[in-house]
Parts: structure tokens; sequence; C-alpha cells
């Protein structure tokens, strides 16, 4: 394992082996042992965003967007309708999952450079009184962007309206207070900033709300109403659970614990997401966003202006030099993208500068 590359990428990524081992332990399903542990998952992530008063979370099996589509499904009603905000793929993402289950939505887009702003919101809401929900993406992974989430919420509170956040790629690492912003729910995952491995999401679901949502889900695997209520009732999950990664995340939860909770994290990526930019500059490579906007998590890089240049090529040269990058997710102009989350430090970031600048040296695309 000490020869795998490292992945600089926004999920699955690099994990410590203490959370690698975590997995080699089998668990019953049913057993009071995997339901304690459970329980203790629930309640830590809860801890995070200083929930346990006003939400329930709500684990459920499979990957970010499973848990996206059970909280559309579940919180908002068949007669409601979600404005959808968007300024990357995953936006666009949550308004194809509203179009499929059958939620009417409208969607407010800007360029995958500009912010949403609270401004945008208050007119948007102004101006059509039968929207119920508004979905937000916090970080958009396509391109790093991060959207001004309290001053929307506030907008969106004094409209009356309900918020829900997609925090799949900021929760853990970036600070979201449930006493502070208001939310009807919170979507994150294993596999992100929490240093998990992938296989589960969860939803914080504000408590009221979700005692009204029986009977508005689509699906019964993906019923958040039905799955909480079961597990309040037995303290297991309705259905064979990712009883690995439910071990893994307890195993990282104590790590980031270990680390100083969210301020420590943040604090690394931040160190990560500089030592990459000043790196990447520095070899003549300019970043995507500009440094207000961009969050720590993952940085969208131009590709550099050369025929020589191609990015699967640039990429398994990369690999070989020991990290995995992530190819651009922009239609606009060709782009690539490197995480800074996962276990790395600032040292890592370098080495992977340092790779990425021999590599184009090689290819005889930028003269470093």
């Amino acid at each position: 394992m000490s020869n795998a590359p490292i992945l600089l990428t926004p999920g699955p990524l690099t994990t410590s082996i203490r959370t690698r081992q975590a997995m080699l332990v089998d668990w019953g399903s049913w057993d009071r042992d995997f339901n304690q542990l459970t329980a203790s998952v629930c309640e830590q992530l809860l801890a995070i965003i200083d929930g346990s008063a006003s939400h329930h979370c709500v684990p459920l099996q499979g990957s970010g967007t499973f848990a996206v589509e059970a909280a559309i499904g579940t919180l908002v009603p068949r007669d409601g309708k979600v404005l959808v905000l968007i300024n990357g793929a995953y936006g666009q993402r949550l308004a194809k999952i509203c179009k499929v289950l059958g939620r009417t939505y409208s969607t407010f887009e800007t360029a995958e450079d500009q912010p949403t702003t609270a401004a945008d919101v208050d007119r948007l809401l102004a101006a059509d009184p039968a929207i119920t929900h508004v979905a937000l993406i916090h970080c958009e992974t396509s391109t790093g962007i991060l959207n001004p989430l309290p001053d929307i919420a506030q907008v969106i509170k004094r409209h009356g309206k309900r918020l829900i956040i997609d925090a799949m790629s900021s929760f853990g690492a970036l600070p979201i207070d449930a006493r502070e912003i208001p939310f009807e729910a919170l979507i994150a995952a294993s596999g992100k900033c929490l240093e998990g491995v992938p296989g589960m999401g969860f939803v914080f679901a504000e408590k009221t709300a979700l005692a009204a949502a029986e009977g508005n889900a689509h699906s019964l695997a993906m019923d958040l109403h039905d799955q909480h209520a079961y597990m309040a009732k037995t303290g297991q999950w309705r259905f064979t659970p990712p009883t690995h990664v439910v071990a893994a995340l307890h195993e990282a939860l104590q790590q980031y614990n270990e680390e100083g909770g969210l301020p420590a994290r943040h604090q690394r990526y931040a160190d990560n997401c500089k030592t990459l930019l000043d790196g990447m500059a520095a070899i003549g490579l300019r970043s995507f966003l500009p440094a207000e906007i961009q969050a720590p998590i993952i940085v969208t890089f131009h590709a550099p202006n050369n025929p020589r240049y191609q990015f699967k090529d640039f990429y398994e040269r990369v690999k070989a030099k020991g990290f995995i990058l992530y190819p651009g997710k922009l239609t606009q102009v060709e782009t690539f993208r490197v995480g800074c989350i996962g276990v790395v430090g600032a040292d890592g970031m370098q080495a992977a500068v340092n790779a990425v600048a021999q590599v184009l040296r090689e290819m005889e695309v930028l003269d470093i």
C-alpha cells in the first residue's frame, strides 16, 4: 500500500492506515455493537454542525447523490417547488433530480466563476411565491467555487422558505453552524472532508420537517422519514448497511477529533491550497477562480495552451510519479483539477507541484 499513489481528487481520497484497518473487521448488521457504532457516528456528525437540538442525522447507503435525491424526495412535498441555484455540474445534477422525481422546479444559473448572491435569491423569491424550497451547492466541486451560504440562508428565512444545502465538498472543513444558519436539510457523505471511504451519505434533516414528511418519498429505499423512524425504534438500519464504511467513518471521526476538529481540518486544507496555488503559479499554471471565491477543497487550473499537452498523457505521467489528479469539468475551457483534501499535508502538495513541473518539462509543454 505504501506505493499507492496519493489521490488529489475530491473524493474518493487518500485515507489513513488507521481508517483502512478499521475495515478489516466484519460486523453483523443487527448486532448491538454495530448499532452503537452507527449511533456514535450520527452523534459525532451532528456535533460538527451543533445540530443535535434541531436536526436528526439520517444515514443512507450509497454515494452522496443518493442522499441528495433522498432529501429532495422526502422533504419537498409533491406539490412543492424548488428553486435550484446553479453554477456548475452538481447544481445541474440537482435540477435533474427534481425533474426525474416530478418535483416542480425553476433554475437560476450563473457563470461557473460567479457565485450566486443573496440579492439574486431575494429577487427570485419575491418574484415567485410558489417556491417552497431553495437548493444550493455550498462548494461546487466542478470548479471549487464557494457560494455565500450564510447570506443566502438569511434571505431564504426572511421569505419564509426552506433551504436544502448540498454540502458534499464542504462539510467537516468549512464551518456551518445549525444554530446560526437556518436550513431544512444539509447533505454530505463519508468519503470527503471527513476522510472516510465512499459508500454512505447522510442528511441532517430539521426535526419538525422530517416528522411532517411521511408519505412524500418517491422511493422505499430513499425514504428518509421511514429510515429515521425505523432507526429510532430499533437502532438498526432498515436494509443492509455498508458496515465496513460505517466502521471506517467512525475511525476517521476519531482522527478528525484528535487533529483538532473542524478548525484544524480547515487550516490543513487551507495550507494545502495555498501551497498548491503558489507552486502552480510559479511554474506558469493559472487557476480558474479568483482567490476570494476559491474554497480550499479543489482547485481548477487552466490547461497549458500548447498542442503537445494532452490531458490523458499528462495524467498518466503524473500518476507514474505518485499522484492522481482529476480531469476538468468545465464545458467552455480546457482545465484540470487538483484536490486539497485527504490525508495529505503541505509537503505532499509541494511534491505534487514538483511532479507536475517535471512532467510538463518532459512533455516539452512549459519551459520551466
